[in-house]
C-alpha cells in the first residue's frame, strides 16, 4: 500500500505546455490609490515594499436577525 503523503506524479504532466522564460509574458499588476488606480511598477521603493507587504481577507457575512 502506498504512503498517501507521498504523490509519485508530478505537480506537471507532459499534457500541460511549459513555457521558457524567454516565452512568458511580464503581468502588470495595479492597484487602488487614493481613489484611481495606478500600476505598481510606477510606484517608489517603499511604495512597492509596503504592497508586497499586504495581507488579503474574506469578510464573513454578516448575521442579520439571529
Amino acid at each position: 500500500m502506498m504512503n498517501p503523503v507521498s504523490n509519485p506524479v508530478p505537480s506537471h504532466t507532459a499534457l500541460e505546455p511549459q513555457l521558457r522564460d524567454d516565452e512568458r509574458q511580464p503581468c502588470e499588476v495595479w492597484t487602488r490609490v487614493m481613489g484611481y488606480h495606478r500600476p505598481v511598477s510606477s510606484f517608489n521603493i517603499g511604495k512597492q515594499g509596503e504592497h508586497h507587504e499586504r495581507r488579503f481577507f474574506a469578510e464573513q457575512r454578516c448575521a442579520l436577525g439571529a
